[in-house]
């Protein structure tokens, strides 16, 4: 590939794009979603995934060992930013994603294969921890490489155009996990998939690993890393240059905070804790639930390209920001209409029915438990914890000292005596839950799809309608984002700087959003309310964006001096 047609001028706008261009896209975007494939698949696969490697503790505690090994590929992508950023600016970017692309698709294949905790007993899931951490690692390489490619081989002025389709990779590759489970659920049947059909989606990666790394490897280095390296210019020590230096630091840490911890929350919030709001809340079941997200994915997914090219015309910072406010005012009135329509039931109760916790304060703890590896014994915690997990909004009143704890439900009082089995109490509240209006699991009134294409019905239309509006609100602060930040620092330590942004705000802000709304719907009995931490990082976001956050649209990447003129 000749480098000197990529390296774009403002007149090549107008221009179509070239055969070439289209071939660095869709190899970089195809392994994109590929890679993105293989790192959601664990996400959806989580409950089996604890059943088959970590069988020998309870359920409870099982569930819990297997979302804190999902967590840990979220944890480590800020370290595989640094590890092969680094690399990216040494060695090149074409080389360094080839890496990631083979650990990721690796990884994936091995889980597939992997002998579960009753074959080979504890070294089940300790390796299989270890191939999250691998996972992590890659994805934290493989996305600043992929957009970095992308945006270096654009000509100026299409940057937002080209780089955006990457931007649909996340989503595709979501969506593409959720179609090839449910594919291989109906195949299967629930029984045979719990006890191997699980591993079918695992082994397929292999094969998308072959046709990734076939594409990937026709490619050239980027024009404007190769440029540099021909003329001696490449960085020697690019995590010093980028982090140890505060005129670029100061700039990432801008990134961050102006721009990317908003687009990683509002982006979670949208996709992630909306299949847990339906499914951990609403009620709603698992085949549903996916259904209803996929098509709101599908639905929306092309809007990231509509918002990166719409910020080639007026600029990311504004789009980006944007976003952010739009979707922090309409967070509160857009879920609370999914549950009017998914669960009517359980919003009417939640609206008529009042629950009051009555405990000694000092037996009343804090629930917030963001990783779930707390355990409750205190009676008062106890009945707070099955409560918000049976997605019941009550207040709590302070009682007389040394005074048992009681619920009381529309008047009917439901005592929790220290040392009374959890089962007992349980069993007690859901009957006076029930009684008073709380809808028992599997209510007629649910939204449930009878079929993948059962989507003609106002109930469901109208749910999908509503995600489609969240998934909206995540096209417009992610469809612009790669630019943005490939923007912001120069060729030298480009992949390095922008990759650890990047992956701290959505590796960390966005990844563990789901668990830590959990964990503030829980301590304060309102299934809203965890909707407040995503509100607050992308409310501030935006006032940050708009003070710090300079725009980019019109720099010219390939002039250092340039890129580097803050």
């Amino acid at each position: 590939m000749a480098s000197s047609a990529a390296l774009g001028t403002t007149g090549d706008a107008a221009r179509p794009m070239t055969r070439e261009e289209k071939k660095v896209i869709l190899a970089s975007s195809l392994g994109t979603v590929f890679e993105w494939y293989d790192f959601y698949l664990y996400g959806s696969l989580a409950g089996i995934i604890g059943a088959q490697f970590f069988s020998s503790y309870p359920p409870a505690t099982r569930d819990i060992f297997a979302l804190l090994a999902f967590a840990a590929g979220f944890l480590v992508r800020p370290f595989g930013a640094l590890v092969f950023g680094r690399v990216g600016d040494i060695v090149g970017r074409k080389y360094t994603f080839l890496v990631t692309i083979l650990i990721m698709g690796l990884s994936t294949f091995i889980v597939g294969i992997l002998p579960n905790a009753a074959q080979i007993g504890i070294a089940a899931p300790i390796i299989l921890i270890v191939l999250r951490l691998a996972q992590g690692l890659a994805l934290g390489g493989e996305y600043g490489g992929a957009a970095t490619y992308v945006a270096e081989h654009a000509p100026q002025g299409r940057r937002g155009f080209y780089t955006s389709w990457i931007q649909t990779t996340a989503t595709l590759g979501l969506f593409l996990s959720l179609v090839v489970i449910l594919a291989v659920r109906s195949f299967t049947g629930e029984a045979a998939f719990a006890e191997w059909g699980w591993r079918i989606p695992f082994l397929v990666s292999v094969l998308l690993l072959g046709i990734s790394l076939w594409i990937r490897l026709q490619l050239s280095e980027s024009p404007a890393f190769q440029r540099m390296k021909d003329e001696g210019k490449t960085s020697k020590a690019p995590l010093t240059e980028a982090f140890g230096q505060w005129g670029n630091a100061k700039i990432a840490l801008i990134a961050l905070l102006g721009l990317v911890a908003g687009q990683g929350v509002v982006w979670y919030t949208g996709q992630f804790y909306a299949l847990f709001f339906l499914q951990s809340i609403l009620k709603v079941d698992g085949y549903t639930a996916n259904l209803l997200i996929a098509w709101a994915l599908l639905l929306g997914t092309g809007f990231f390209v509509v918002f990166g090219w719409l910020s080639d015309k007026i600029g990311r910072k504004p789009i980006i920001l944007a976003g952010c406010l739009i979707a922090a005012l309409s967070f509160f009135p857009v879920f609370k209409q999914i549950t009017t329509l998914a669960n009517p039931a359980l919003e009417k109760a939640i609206e008529t029915v009042k629950v009051t916790v009555v405990a000694d304060p000092a037996q009343c703890g804090s629930l917030f438990n963001p990783v779930g590896t707390r355990v409750f014994s205190a009676p008062c915690d106890l009945a707070r914890d099955y409560l918000a997990k049976s997605s019941v909004r009550y207040t709590t009143e302070a009682a007389p000292a040394g005074q048992p704890t009681v619920v009381r439900i529309n008047g009917t009082e439901v005592p929790f005596a220290a040392g009374a089995p959890a089962a007992e109490f349980n069993k007690a509240a859901a009957t006076a839950l029930q009684a008073a209006g709380y809808p028992k699991a599997g209510d007629s009134q649910v939204v449930k799809m009878a079929n993948p294409f059962d989507i003609f019905r106002p109930q469901v239309a109208g749910v999908i309608g509503l995600l489609f509006v969240l998934v909206l609100f995540v096209t417009m602060v992610y469809g612009p984002i790669a630019a943005a930040l490939v923007e912001l620092f120069p060729t030298r330590i480009r992949y390095t700087s922008m990759s650890l942004p990047y992956h701290i705000g959505n590796g960390w802000f966005g990844g563990l959003l789901p668990a830590t709304a959990f964990a503030m719907v829980a301590q304060t009995g309102d299934i809203y309310y965890g909707l407040w931490y995503p509100i607050v990082i992308a409310l501030m976001t935006f006032v940050l964006g708009l003070l710090f956050v300079p725009e980019t649209k019109d720099r010219d990447i390939f002039d250092e001096r340039d890129t580097a003129a803050r």
